[in-house]
């Protein structure tokens, strides 16, 4: 697709604007993006992205000696990561776990993933969603006092857990 500004370069960005329900659709090549103003996702909203993940990791926290870690395996330490907004790479959650947790429940609500269990998953991880499943219903069912349905439910919690 050729580029609807300067017709002469392929477009590689293309731009969706939707303005009170009329959609407009933008195929631009590199340059005339960059020089339209479309140099990130973001950039028409006034917002660096870099910087606003880097003040929801930062928590206030000034450096320190714990400050300077570095990750074995990337080399990031923690500062780089609340600068750049970026996590360096797996290990990074687990050196970096007890200043990352507070972000990451800020950011997401919660620190648990509550998505799909594969179906290779062990029995022990099908049995603790279960339950966790279940205590939810059940918080719901004493709730709307519903009681007869709780007492089942607890009934159930209560033969997974042994």
């Amino acid at each position: 697709m050729i580029c609807q500004h300067c017709g002469k370069n392929e477009a590689t960005t293309h731009i969706r604007k939707i303005v009170n329900g009329e959609t407009a659709l933008y195929h631009l090549c590199g340059p005339c993006a960059g020089a339209l103003g479309y140099k990130d996702v973001f950039s028409g909203f006034g917002l660096d992205l870099s910087k606003m993940f880097g003040s929801f990791l930062s928590d206030g926290q000034k450096g320190g000696p714990a400050a300077t870690a570095r990750c074995e395996k990337c080399g990031s330490s923690f500062e780089d990561i609340m600068k750049s907004g970026k996590i360096g790479c797996a290990d990074c959650y687990s050196l970096h776990y007890n200043k990352l947790l507070p972000s990451l429940q800020r950011i997401h609500g919660k620190t648990v993933h509550e998505g799909k269990v594969s179906a290779g998953a062990g029995e022990e991880i099908k049995n603790e969603r279960r339950i966790t499943d279940l205590k939810a219903l059940l918080s719901k069912a004493v709730e709307e006092q519903n009681f007869e349905h709780a007492a089942k439910l607890r009934d159930e919690i209560r033969s997974l857990e042994f």
